[in-house]
């Protein structure tokens, strides 16, 4: 009975008040959002450059006043495929990769890599003239991508207090839409350009992104959980105390110390430990019929992100320019471009704020509404305009306008949200793993959408030319979004990672919002002594760690 009493009065004080500190070190890693960012958007403006497109295709530039020139002088479905998807495929082999690494080496020294990697990359299209090292420069870049992408999240919710957690890592995703929309801005200045200088200014700034974000990472502390993972207690409380901003020994540090070892040393007794092969085969041990399983985790991070990529908002980012100049009466579609992005970024940190007082679970079911409406009623304005919509200023305009509602729904809601949530579902072991699964569903689906809608909205012959149609596609896709929130997403609102476990482990995804902590792993399991870590424990798990780290060797 005292025990139980004890669990239940620790609850409250796993992790120590957020100073300003605390809270800047944290939010500083959201800066990787902003390559990120900047990476998936600028491509959209270069492929609708005129001088790129002479280059790339020898067609001659055409006069702006032969309206049929103008139309016709456009990159190739096959080439636009070819050099958005391959940004997207190295991202995707990048995220399965960093996942190992960030075990092995670090979440800190795995995002520096990645920075270094990209800039590889970014170096060799900006010394491209044609398709070939185009292309490489953008798988390789790719790979960085992929690094950074995958572990920036997992660094930032392991190290964020719980209390702003979910509005830390949605800055994740407000850096994205910065990097977008400085992306547009860069584009929209050099777009007349008639010298490589075109698209080889907006590519060559993205170095600039990569080294200020390895710089600061320097700063930064390595993850606590990584040290507790690899036995080191000491630096794990060390790192802590740094990014809690409490003396060294403060019993808030020691709490939450015990709260992290205890539920690493319950997840590594349900979860045998073997080779490297078995160590992935983690990610998928378990029944589908509980809740908790590594199975029903795995699958509840890839499809949600595989979810975000349904939504569509890709194709706004990725042929928004190329589809607004299909629209006909748009005088300037770089301009629109610049507008959905800005409509984007400036959406984006409202979701600080409702993530955290509504919860993840309520924005994500009514986010997937209200995109699903906006999308549907694209789609028909411009079937209800048909072909004479080209020459209709009220239909674009509406149309116009429902897009950038979309945008703000994504914004506020699946942006931000679906990051948040792959950070917070999994348990310490398979954690990295189960992260970069996550982010390499969202890259494998960004590439298959990358590659497919060209040719669906493509008019040549063979194409789909399905024009505004293919928002009934992204309507379709959006009302499976809304279905799969509304059954499948649990709420991890105001939980740390270890109380996140405990919640799936005692509810389901439609009552967990109901749930609310009752007592500590640190508690249960007696590895507390007077609030702090009992010392025979900090050998005990330092010894299996290690043991465990030359069992993979």
């Amino acid at each position: 009975m005292a025990s139980n009493l004890r669990a239940t009065s620790d609850v409250a004080r796993v992790e120590a008040p957020v100073t300003a500190k605390a809270y800047m070190m944290c939010a500083f890693a959201s800066f990787g959002g902003i390559f990120f960012g900047y990476d998936s958007g600028y491509i959209s403006g270069v492929m609708g450059m005129n001088y790129f497109i002479h280059l790339y295709t020898g067609l001659p530039i055409p006069d702006p006043n032969d309206a049929a020139a103008v139309q016709a002088f456009t990159l190739p479905a096959s080439q636009k495929s070819l050099i958005t998807s391959i940004l997207s495929a190295g991202t995707f082999f990048g995220a399965l990769l960093a996942g190992d690494l960030a075990d092995w080496f670090g979440r800190r020294t795995t995002i520096i890599l990645g920075c270094l990697v990209f800039i590889i990359g970014v170096i060799l299209q900006t010394a491209s003239k044609g398709l070939g090292l185009l292309v490489a420069g953008r798988l390789i870049a790719g790979f960085g991508v992929g690094f950074v992408s995958a572990i920036i999240v997992l660094y930032m919710s392991e190290i964020a207090p719980k209390k702003v957690r979910g509005a830390i890592v949605s800055g994740y995703q407000f850096c994205i839409t910065i990097g977008l929309l400085l992306a547009s801005c860069v584009d929209y200045g050099t777009q007349n350009r008639m010298d490589t200088g075109s698209y080889r200014i907006p590519i060559a700034i993205q170095m600039l992104w990569a080294i200020i974000l390895a710089t600061g990472l320097f700063l930064l502390p390595e993850s606590p959980r990584y040290y507790v993972k690899k036995g080191n207690l000491e630096k794990a409380s060390h790192v802590l105390t740094r990014l809690r901003g409490e003396p060294a020994g403060s019993e808030y540090i020691q709490q939450e110390l015990a709260e992290i070892v205890a539920n690493h040393e319950y997840e590594m007794s349900v979860i045998p430990q073997s080779g490297y092969f078995s160590s992935w085969m983690n990610c998928f041990k378990g029944g589908l019929r509980n809740p908790s399983s590594n199975l029903r985790r795995t699958i509840l991070g890839t499809s949600l992100q595989m979810m975000q990529q349904w939504t569509g908002v890709n194709f706004i980012f990725y042929f928004g320019t190329t589809f607004f100049k299909t629209l006909g009466t748009i005088q300037n579609p770089f301009l629109i471009g610049l507008i959905t992005t800005l409509v984007n970024v400036c959406s984006t940190p409202i979701s600080f704020y409702i993530i955290e007082k509504f919860g993840r679970r309520p924005i994500l079911i009514w986010g997937a509404l209200g995109m699903l409406i906006c999308e549907f009623l694209v789609g028909i304005v411009g079937v209800t305009a048909g072909r004479e919509s080209q020459h209709n200023t009220s239909a674009v305009q509406a149309q116009i306008a429902l897009i950038c509602i979309y945008v703000f729904f994504f914004a506020t809601t699946w942006g931000p949200g679906a990051w948040v949530l792959i950070g917070e579902v999994f348990p310490l072991p398979i954690r990295s793993r189960g992260v970069a699964l996550s982010t390499a569903s969202n890259w494998l689906w960004n590439c298959i959408i990358a590659v497919i809608t060209p040719y669906m909205v493509g008019s040549d012959p063979g194409e789909g030319n399905l024009g505004s149609r293919v928002f009934f596609i992204w309507g379709s896709l959006c009302t499976a979004c809304f279905v799969y929130a509304y059954v499948l997403i649990p709420e991890t609102k105001g939980l740390s990672l270890e109380q996140v476990d405990r919640m799936l482990e005692e509810t389901t995804p439609r009552t967990s919002a109901k749930w609310v902590p009752h007592s500590t792993f640190a508690a249960d399991l007696g590895m507390t002594e007077k609030g702090t870590l009992a010392p025979e424990i900090i050998e005990h798990v330092a010894h299996t760690n290690k043991a465990d780290e030359t069992s993979h060797v």
